[in-house]
């Protein structure tokens, strides 16, 4: 694997978790992105002017390591998988120090033209260099664990606000896209896609924290509850641009021993199309202890009356 990025973590990259935030995560992968461009033949794909880029669609995070402020970081990356106009590229964010994945992601890309973002064949010189990268098979300790990769997400036309409506999904975030959350194309930079969501959740999970630490005071144990994403999948259907208007739609998802999912959908307020699916496995953590809160089926029920079932990925 190449060498795709070097940095460390910011204070104003940490959320009140105490750790980086999603986007932050995501906004250094799509600089990884960047930087394999001009390995693969595209030097000119992230500038402005640029002919054609490279666009996600179908993304698969696994989070293995908190990530505190200070923290250096290292990211590596190669090709696992190439199509007529698609790759799939692997990029591993790595602790420095240790040598530990922070995260690992698995990203499906398209090479899409900047005007209309119509999806063209590689040219020969990147399908070459493709072959150059490629790797073999990536780490098994980060791959995919409590997602399915090979889940078929739902049609456009299922994953659109009127459906949302026929299964009484709450919105749980309204905004508006600024100029500033905008790539050099004019479309919205994938980390705020992940970024929306995140700001949207306290609105529907803060009270059933509270809930239940609450209920875990009332056995003794004085937590501060808060929550940590284990893995996240992402389809990026289409793309705002500035003054586009957004709303996030979320249910509840699968419910496992320790861990729960939730099924965000981000909808165009105006026409009720997504621009993003996704599917978020998450951990209740006490913030003190930096330990998972185990929850048992009575805290399951109070969230399954707060956040109803049907979204799907």
């Amino acid at each position: 694997m190449i060498d795709l990025y070097r940095g460390m973590v910011n204070t104003w990259e940490c959320d009140e978790m105490g750790h980086m935030n999603v986007r932050f995560y995501v906004a250094k992968q799509m600089e990884g992105l960047a930087i394999l461009a001009p390995y693969i033949g595209l030097p000119y794909a992230f500038r402005p002017r640029a002919s054609s880029t490279i666009q996600p669609f179908d993304q698969h995070i696994r989070f293995m390591k908190e990530v505190h402020p200070g923290g250096p970081l290292t990211m590596t990356g190669g090709i696992l998988e190439v199509t007529d106009d698609a790759a799939l590229i692997y990029q591993e964010l790595n602790h420095t120090n240790s040598g530990e994945p922070a995260a690992a992601f698995r990203t499906w890309v398209r090479h899409v033209d900047t005007n209309m973002g119509r999806a063209f064949p590689w040219n020969s010189q990147t399908l070459d260099a493709f072959d150059r990268y490629r790797i073999a098979s990536p780490p098994e300790k980060t791959a995919p664990r409590s997602i399915d990769m090979t889940t078929e997400p739902v049609s456009n036309a299922i994953a659109h606000a009127a459906t949302a409506d026929e299964l009484n999904i709450p919105v749980i975030g309204r905004c508006a896209v600024p100029p500033a959350h905008c790539d050099v194309h004019g479309r919205m930079a994938p980390e705020h896609f992940i970024g929306r969501v995140s700001d949207s959740v306290p609105n529907l999970l803060s009270g059933w924290r509270e809930e239940v630490a609450a209920a875990s005071a009332a056995k003794g144990d004085v937590i501060k509850t808060g929550a940590a994403v284990l893995e996240y999948r992402l389809r990026y259907r289409s793309w705002p641009r500035a003054g586009d208007l957004i709303e996030v739609r979320s249910g509840l998802g699968r419910v496992m021993p320790k861990v729960h999912s939730l099924v965000h959908w981000m909808i165009n307020t105006l026409t009720g199309a997504a621009y993003c699916t996704s599917e978020a496995v998450a951990v209740t953590l006490d913030l003190k202890a930096r330990k998972v809160v185990p929850t048992n089926e009575e805290h399951m029920a109070k969230l399954e009356a707060r956040v109803p079932r049907g979204l799907k990925l």
